[in-house]
């Protein structure tokens, strides 16, 4: 029925309406403003509908002021923050798309659906932008591997990751798996999707023109995830933690072989350019992708819901508008070309359903069961929600301890190698076989280094393939391959094959101890894994994970978080695209550590460039480019495996050394001057060592480096620092490369064939060993092995 000829001029008010806008999460003084919006009591529908919009998940409204700090701007950068996700010129009439997003707390309430819904949600930001999805890294953060529950989680999120993702046919390449008891009570679930488009065929989420029509795609409408995401992320759990049963309702179902469907749908009506915009229906659903596409152009909408396929009929109009169910976009399409989409959608197996119309005059209305039950302007909902310049204490270092970064002065050989071995069995330095064995990490063809390289690194389909394939075709199809190329680690490319790199990094102890520099190494750490592969890091985006935004501290450590992101985004020159915040990571009054996920592009100009982390040759020489090691291990994975302390200062860095590092290794790898490149991060030199012979399969022997204390050179967490490997004929190139970039070289040691990783005189360690240690350390602290 049209708006117009519904029974009543305005919707009825709800009953009790303020009881149940504090009930559905709304303040007394948000719940003020929607009358004062309204100009009257809201209806039932349009208190759903506030409630989810103007929740923090939907609305940033404590986050919005310092993010508009952050730099977005950049060369390549054809999209930034506002759209699904960010768009990055990568050359050649190509584009890329790419962003991490947040499924936290459903991911607490039930793991396994929890998780994998949150691939589906990212998978569609993505493909909501024009681009077909073609690989996912899942940043993962647990509590203690020992509890019952933490087993559970770890369980199901694993399982979740993996089955929607190899289902739906999207290669998972990359990722974190990170173990802390900071995330007890509230395990982070971050995803990163990335896809491939034409340069000049980006989608946005967005209206034209009145008339159009709005044609719902994909699944039908369920209860399942009523407020999955807009509510259970804008609530902290109880003091007790635990999940919570009455919460399992709350999150959502996904079905990735209709999420498949829906992909090559969708890729197929971009191809035929049969559409005027289009909007993922993730958080808050239809109320959400009405709102913000009508908006966003000062238009409105007018919905009949009574025409919306349902799986549940019984359903209220607050229940169709605010469920989020999974697969399903909401596309404009101009009249006429409402059967050419029915019949694409046809042809795919997906449900295409007319169920409104754009109108002029800004008012975003629906009708049900022949009743206008919400009447209110689409601004309100999606751009004018209440905006917080919540109180903010400054950051104090939270341990009495807080100067003491741990012993670094001499120590014995036998108790260093006692902590090294230590080290090496700790689940956050072991393999993460257990848990990337579980994802398909080739699906696509496009896979050149997957899981357990510094980052991911990808060819790209040639230009105006591989995007949209059309009926019937292969996902291989487009992919500029080469003759016999191979994939996976150390793979082929094919000649001249575009690429580009991509990594995930995180450290809440950083953080913790320093807001402002630990995100300043969380950038650096980032794009330094990107160039290690030969990458020029390009763009960012960003998932921040954060407690109660209601409690002072916690909004000193956003902010400064957000000052120190910005200082680095901007000397590294890696803008950012977009990203994600998740407030209210708490369980009562204890919160996470601050933890920026951060995600870092790069640019590959010939994929058969890429350099890899393991070592290659026997004899080659072994370096150390960039910084010299600074004192202290502050925060490190050191200092939590033998002390079981978070304490101690991080390690400063110099954003301009960084800088130059990550330039002199992209131009090393033009020149094909590296055979392997390896940054220093967490447990120090000694675990990126081990990680490099024990992918290699082969020993090293290494020299110490003058005056630093033992201890601090095998341990030492401070960023700017690369083991690299090279033939010994390229040294002299190396060096000149160096000083032209200003960065210090020295000598470190040699690859051996003897399967042994010696340090010096102070101890000698077994490559077998080592590699069943490194194998074991998850399994075994999940009491899996």
């Amino acid at each position: 029925m049209d708006p117009e000829e519904a029974s009543v001029s305005v919707p009825e008010a709800a009953a009790d309406p303020r009881g149940t806008a504090r009930k559905l999460g709304l303040t007394d003084g948000e719940y003020e403003r929607v009358v004062a919006t309204l100009g009257r009591e809201p209806s039932s529908a349009e208190l759903g509908t506030f409630s989810v919009m103007w929740s923090e998940h939907c609305s940033y409204k404590s986050s919005r002021r310092y993010l508009r700090t952050l730099p977005t701007q950049g060369e390549r950068i054809l999209v930034g923050p506002g759209e699904n996700a960010g768009v990055v010129d990568v050359g050649g009439g190509q584009a890329v798309t790419f962003k991490i997003e947040s499924h936290n707390h459903p991911s607490y309430v039930e793991p396994f659906q929890g998780a994998a819904t949150g691939v589906g949600g990212i998978i569609r930001d993505i493909l909501t932008m024009g681009a077909r999805p073609i690989a996912l890294l899942d940043p993962l953060r647990f509590g203690d591997p020992a509890d019952p529950t933490t087993r559970w989680v770890v369980d199901g999120v694993v399982r979740g990751v993996g089955h929607y993702g190899n289902c739906i046919g999207v290669a998972t390449v990359g990722g974190e798996t990170v173990f802390d008891p900071t995330y007890q009570g509230n395990p982070l679930v971050n995803v990163l999707c990335v896809g491939v488009l034409p340069a000049d065929r980006i989608q946005l989420a967005r209206a034209e023109r009145p008339g159009d029509i709005a044609v719902l795609l994909g699944q039908r409408t369920g209860r399942d995830g009523i407020g999955g995401a807009s509510v259970l992320a804008s609530a902290e759990f109880t003091e007790h933690g635990g999940p919570d049963e009455a919460k399992r309702p709350n999150v959502q179902v996904g079905d990735p072989f209709a999420g498949k469907l829906l992909i090559e749908c969708c890729l197929a009506l971009y191809e035929a350019r049969l559409l005027s915009g289009i909007q993922d229906m993730g958080a808050a659903g239809i109320a959400c992708s009405t709102a913000e596409l009508a908006a966003k152009a000062g238009l409105g909408m007018d919905v009949d819901l009574d025409v919306v396929p349902l799986r549940e009929p019984s359903m209220d109009a607050w229940e169709i508008l605010c469920s989020e169910s999974q697969e399903r976009m909401l596309a404009l399409v101009r009249p006429e070309r409402v059967p050419d989409v029915a019949a694409v959608a046809q042809r795919w197996g997906v449900e295409a359903t007319p169920i409104g119309t754009v109108t002029e005059g800004g008012r975003l209305r629906f009708t049900h069961r022949g009743v206008l039950v919400h009447d209110a302007p689409a601004a309100s909902l999606a751009e004018l929600g209440p905006v917080y310049d919540r109180p903010v204490a400054d950051w104090v270092h939270p341990h009495a301890d807080a100067d003491i970064d741990g012993p670094a002065a001499a120590a014995e050989p036998g108790t260093l190698r006692a902590e090294a071995l230590a080290l090496a069995s700790s689940p956050n330095l072991g393999s993460p076989r257990w848990v990337t064995e579980q994802y398909d990490s080739l699906v696509g063809h496009g896979t050149v280094s997957g899981p357990g390289g510094d980052a991911a690194v990808l060819r790209l389909p040639a230009a105006g393939v591989g995007a949209a394939m059309g009926d019937g075709a292969a996902m291989g199809d487009g992919w500029a391959a080469g003759d016999g190329a191979a994939v996976g680690d150390g793979a082929v490319a094919g000649e001249g094959a575009a690429g580009i790199a991509v990594a995930t990094d995180g450290n809440g102890r950083w953080c913790a101890l320093d807001p402002a520099e630990g995100a300043r190494l969380v950038v650096a750490e980032a794009a330094r894994n990107v160039a290690c592969t030969g990458a020029e890091p390009v763009a960012s985006t960003n998932c921040l994970n954060f407690g109660s935004p209601e409690r002072p501290h916690v909004m000193g450590q956003f902010r400064d978080v957000i000052a120190g992101m910005s200082q680095a985004c901007e000397a590294l020159g890696v803008p950012v695209t977009g990203g994600n915040v998740s407030f209210y990571n708490a369980t009562g009054s204890a919160d996470i550590a601050p933890t920026p996920v951060v995600g870092v592009l790069g640019v590959l100009g010939d994929a058969t460039r890429w350099v890899g982390n393991a070592f290659v040759a026997e004899d080659d020489l072994v370096v150390m480019l960039g910084a010299p090691t600074r004192p202290g291990l502050g925060g490190s994975e050191h200092l939590w495996v033998t002390q079981g302390r978070v304490a101690g200062r991080p390690p400063r860095i110099d954003l301009a050394e960084e800088r130059a590092l990550q330039r002199l290794l992209v131009a090393a790898a033009r020149e094909g001057l590296l055979r392997s490149a390896h940054d220093i991060a967490a447990g120090g030199l000694f675990a990126c060592v081990v990680e490099s012979a024990l992918d290699g399969h082969l020993g090293v022997r290494l020299t110490p480096e003058p005056g630093v204390p033992a201890r601090q050179w095998l341990f030492s967490e401070s960023p700017s620092r690369v083991v690299a490997t090279l033939r010994p004929d390229a040294v002299e190139v190396l060096t000149a490369r160096c000083a032209e970039h200003g960065v210090a070289l020295r000598p470190l040691g040699i690859v051996t064939a003897e399967p042994v990783v010696a340090f010096a005189d102070l101890f000698d360690l077994d490559l077998d060993d080592l590699a069943g240690r490194h194998e074991r350390a998850l399994p075994e602290a999940l009491g899996l092995g």
